[in-house]
């Protein structure tokens, strides 16, 4: 059975093999920083057993390991490795639409692994994990989309992963951002800002309104999700906050239809901020734009216009 451990095990293997081309070409502080990254990853289960067994030195390690890493993130640049243009554009010309065919296994083979789990396990060859079926899905399938492009492109290995690893470091600490901002919501919530938001809001938005309260969520929703870059880290604060004790307790709102609505209303301040980077400045910084929030300008329009039609389409069906 593969585990998300194994995932994570992946994953800190291909940060130490960028960590070891960096070490090799003198960047030190590309090495490190992936080098803590990849110990995160590789050490966590270990780290958390040994803090639950009150041996605290791991845990101090990997918490100075983060300071570290914020101070990498500080001092340095983004690697701009430099490649063949004429050589790759030649290789691209050759291809042509072959090359969308590694980046589209990853959705469909990740569909394909999530949709035929149940039926794996029925027939007792259970093959992932079933309480993260679809994160060790994704993760199968990027493995499978390496193997895709190589054949593709008749690359080595090696060649793969230096790519892999030149991409990394274009991207620099940027590539850690999604990461860490996925892990607001749930600190918010243990540290009790969703308590401070719904006094906050009791004392400024008349509670008795269920449009009051709708709109307070919805656009605590799109605020929270544009400070940190992440719906998902957001959803739990001002669910905790408005939408269970206001909206579902006091004014009998549906929580499934809240819950998809406000997650679709969220998205819309992913659209606006440069704190969401996976969507919004790595692929200006991919792409070579000149205006690193060119995406957002492109998009802000969208946003707006799918705010007012996911606020519409709450008031209209979370209180049937």
């Amino acid at each position: 059975m593969i585990h998300l451990t194994h995932v994570y095990w992946l994953l800190g293997a291909f940060l130490f093999v960028a960590a070891a081309y960096n070490l090799r070409e003198r960047h030190w502080s590309a090495a490190a920083l992936w080098a803590i990254v990849g110990c995160a990853f590789l050490f966590g289960d270990q780290i958390q057993q040994a803090s639950q067994a009150h041996v605290r030195w791991p845990a101090q390690l990997m918490g100075l390991g983060v300071i570290a890493l914020g101070v990498l993130a500080a001092a340095g640049k983004p690697l701009a490795h430099t490649e063949d243009r004429a050589l790759s554009l030649a290789a691209a010309a050759r291809l042509g639409n072959l090359l969308f065919v590694p980046a589209l296994a990853i959705p469909f083979v990740t569909l394909a692994l999530v949709l035929a789990a149940p039926s794996l396990a029925r027939r007792g060859m259970t093959l992932l994990d079933g309480t993260q079926t679809t994160l060790i899905a994704l993760g199968t399938a990027c493995v499978v989309a390496l193997g895709v492009g190589l054949r593709t492109t008749g690359a080595r290995t090696t060649e793969g992963l230096a790519e892999g690893r030149r991409l990394l470091d274009i991207l620099g600490s940027l590539a850690l951002l999604p990461m860490v901002l996925a892990t607001l919501g749930s600190v918010f919530a243990a540290t009790g800002v969703g308590d401070v938001v719904a006094s906050i809001v009791s004392a400024f938005v008349p509670i008795d309104s269920r449009i009051a309260c709708l709109l307070a969520f919805a656009l605590g929703m799109v605020l929270f999700t544009m400070i940190m870059g992440n719906a998902f880290a957001a959803f739990p604060v001002m669910m905790a906050g408005i939408g269970l004790p206001l909206l579902v307790h006091r004014h009998g709102a549906a929580p499934a239809v809240l819950g998809s609505l406000g997650m679709l209303t969220g998205y819309c301040g992913t659209l606006l901020t440069p704190m969401a980077a996976n969507f919004n400045i790595v692929p200006a910084v991919l792409l070579e734009l000149r205006d690193q929030y060119a995406v957002i300008r492109a998009q802000w329009p969208t946003a707006l216009a799918l705010l007012v039609v996911n606020v519409v389409l709450m008031a209209v069906l979370v209180f049937r």
